[in-house]
């Protein structure tokens, strides 16, 4: 088992905080010291308050009907793995549960009285939501025997329906959603009168019933699909493990082999939410797992309390782009171009780790620039111990990425197989445990181990509802573009705008992703942009002589969708993790974002520079085409992508700190900022200088590196000897 801090040490590191998050976090505290099983829900308790979500005791009735309603969703998924049946159906069943516990967990308004009770009204519209949902499956065949020949019941429930969906929506996610939606629903129906650079000829009720709800167009699209087909049971596995008690063991496991560096707690805080993004699709419950442990940490260590929050909010936000799930829009990703989800995850892995190690080395700047030190090793848990005592949790996503890349398993197949051996651990480690310290072996044990999988299970349901219902509704702006073609339209429009300078287009697509994403979850944000704004990245930029891969495209706007959460003045995680630290959110959002910088400038490295997504080279006649993708796979060569694109980042993070051995001048800054290209577009620079070799851009790179060392060096030595 993981070690555990006494009450007292924990209480010691939650200084500064707010009364509320000090209640908050005191439960939080007792469920990390305590062996009893409701204690353990303690931490699900902070995030449900922190997302507006009604939150019932076992004590009550509610409870107990989300939670057969959750489990039974989750059996139903795993189902349909082990006997599949139509895909219209699942789709359908999968939305139904979605919209039904949507309309039971989220309230009408975030007052405490309508959040501890669920109202007649709310089981009205959870049932008629429902209803709506399995419409589809109870009527399909009659629905297939009319073919656009509607009939009044079948637009009665499409009305009813997305109406509530749009409300479903709005509950669970916010009103931003919901507001692109009815955008496009009304730019669908009222086009003839619309502006004649965007205007179309419109669609009827009856159309727009057809394409929304009653085909696999819009609401049962390809997003919908991957949701009930892939995602659930990523996340599912994601909720096992933590209720395994895998999150505390990567908090723990950071802290004991990171707390005793300079800035140590901020640099666990760095690799647990790295760790905690593997199992996690929310930046939000990626910030506050993590966040109420390592926030209170820094700000003892020294580090100014918006500083604390803004590495978490950053740490915790990137850990979308750590693969394999990659906030849930991996799969989506995959669906859209058809093409592999290990090839995503290929192509995902150098950025996603590059950011993530360039942010250690921002920690570490700004540990040297505060002058912080490590905690002291005596306080630390005992490494070896830590490591040993939870090695088990780290042995099924082992396993899961073995049957995914090395097998090249279906991620349907590698998912079931990996919750299936979860499950197992999770039935069998605490016996294992009670022999080991030779205590008496019950039956108890084993009842716990079930208990903590029905809860698992119940928790990946009750996560499932929003990504659900983003998915849902996106397949609707999905449905929109196809049936209006506005495609067309916001290629010309972007066209115009930039000139065609293919740099002008990509800011344009980073700045909408970044408006869009301020209030959608990451996944709704890229089902979005990669209708709307990727497909115009990849027209115009074959219009200006630029071939690039699909992915390059859809990846782009995917990081900047995750990047919005932490951009004020919306940005969720930042409102998170300042009210951990009690810290103002806005100028937390906006450190946050000084610290994604690096983030930021990786999409336009790798869309200029395909092998860094470790793609050789593409077909030129259909760069649409995943075959024609000629992929990197010598390990030499993708070491040394991956070498030269860190020491181009730590570059880039100097010149943005302001630090690399001392503060670096003007001089400095722009030399530091000279690098950046050297390393990560090697050929781009070779073709402008006319270098004779891309190899002579990474060697001109690091001599200006050096160049940089060797004058900071010579600097600290004369302070040194002033001093």
């Amino acid at each position: 088992m993981p070690y555990k801090f006494s009450p007292k040490e924990l209480h010691e590191r939650q200084v500064d905080l707010p009364e509320s998050d000090d209640a908050l976090l005191d439960r939080l505290a007792k469920a990390r010291t305590s062996h009893e099983q409701d204690d353990a829900r303690a931490e699900e308790k902070l995030i449900s308050d922190l997302e507006g979500q009604r939150d019932f005791n076992r004590r009550q009735w509610q409870y107990w009907l989300i939670a057969a309603l959750a489990f039974s969703w989750s059996v139903y998924q795993l189902y349909v793995v082990v006997f599949p049946i139509n895909a219209v159906f699942v789709r359908s069943v999968h939305l139904a549960f979605a919209a039904f516990l949507a309309f039971l967990i989220y309230p009408m308004r975030k007052t405490p009285h309508l959040k501890s009770r669920i109202t007649w009204y709310d089981f009205a519209l959870a049932a008629i939501g429902a209803a709506g949902a399995l419409y589809i499956y109870i009527d399909y065949f009659g629905l297939s025997d009319r073919p656009g020949a509607y009939i009044t019941r079948d637009i009665v429930f499409a009305v009813v329906t997305i109406l509530l969906l749009l409300e479903a929506s709005r509950r669970a996610l916010g009103y931003a959603l919901s507001v692109i939606v009815i955008i496009f629903l009304i730019y669908d129906y009222f086009g003839p009168y619309m502006p004649d650079l965007i205007a179309h000829k419109g669609a009827s009720i009856a159309k727009l019933s057809g394409q929304m709800y009653l085909t696999t167009e819009g609401i049962f699209g390809a997003p919908l699909g991957v949701s009930a087909g892939f995602v659930f049971l990523f996340v599912l596995f994601g909720a096992l493990l933590e209720r395994a008690g895998a999150g505390e063991y990567f908090i723990t496991l950071a802290y004991s082999l990171l707390g005793k560096y300079r800035g140590g707690p901020a640099k666990a805080s760095v690799a647990a939410s790295g760790l905690t993004g593997i199992i996690s699709g929310s930046s939000i419950a990626n910030t506050v797992t993590t966040g109420t442990f390592t926030i209170p940490l820094m700000k003892k260590l020294g580090f100014p309390k918006h500083k604390a929050a803004a590495v978490e909010v950053a740490a915790s936000t990137n850990g979308q782009l750590m693969p394999p799930i990659m906030g849930a829009a991996a799969f989506i990703i995959a669906e859209f171009l058809g093409i592999n989800y290990t090839d995503v995850v290929m192509a995902a892995f150098i950025p996603a780790f590059v950011s993530y190690f360039a942010l250690f080395y921002i920690v570490h700047l700004e540990s040297c620039k505060l002058g912080l030190q490590g905690e002291d090793a005596s306080k630390l848990p005992p490494r070896w111990k830590t490591f040993i005592g939870g090695v088990h949790y780290i042995i099924p996503i082992f396993f899961l990425i073995y049957t995914l890349i090395i097998l090249r398993q279906s991620a349907t197949a590698a998912a079931l197989n990996a919750i299936t051996f979860l499950m197992i651990i999770m039935v069998v480690q605490k016996p294992f445990l009670a022999i080991m310290k030779r205590q008496k072996l019950t039956l108890g044990l084993f009842i716990e181990g079930f208990a903590d999988i029905g809860n698992g299970m119940i928790n990946g349901a009750k996560n499932m509802v929003p990504i659900a219902l983003a998915t849902a509704l996106a397949g609707m702006v999905v449905g929109s573009v196809t049936l209006t073609g506005i495609g067309q339209v916001l290629i010309e429009v972007i066209e115009h705008i930039s000139g065609g300078y293919i740099i002008l287009i990509l800011v344009l697509t980073a700045l909408t992703s970044l408006v869009l994403g301020m209030g959608l979850p990451t996944t709704a944000n890229y089902i979005v942009m990669a209708s709307l704004t990727a497909p115009v990245i990849m027209t115009l930029a074959f219009d200006s002589g630029f071939l690039i891969p699909a992915i390059a495209a859809h990846l782009f706007v995917f990081y900047f969708g995750i990047l919005a959460d932490d951009t004020p003045p919306v940005g969720i995680a930042a409102y998170a993790a300042a009210g951990i630290a009690k810290s103002d959110p806005i100028r937390t959002g906006i450190q946050g974002f000084t610290y994604d910088m690096r983030t930021a400038i990786l999409p336009f490295m790798f869309f200029f520079n395909n092998e860094l997504l470790l793609i050789k080279s593409i077909n030129e006649f259909a760069p649409d085409d995943p075959a024609g993708w000629v992929w990197i796979t010598n390990p030499l060569e993708i070491g040394l992508i991956f070498i030269t694109a860190c020491i181009g980042m730590f570059a880039f993070s100097s010149a943005t700190q302001g630090y690399f051995l001392t503060r670096t001048n003007t001089v400095e800054r722009l030399m530091f900022f000279a690098i950046v290209p050297f390393m990560f577009l090697p050929k781009n620079m070779e073709s402008i200088l006319h270098l004779p070799s891309e190899f002579v851009s990474y060697f001109i790179g690091i001599t200006i590196y050096g160049m940089i060392y060797w004058m900071q060096r010579i600097r600290v030595n004369s302070q040194g000897a002033l001093a």
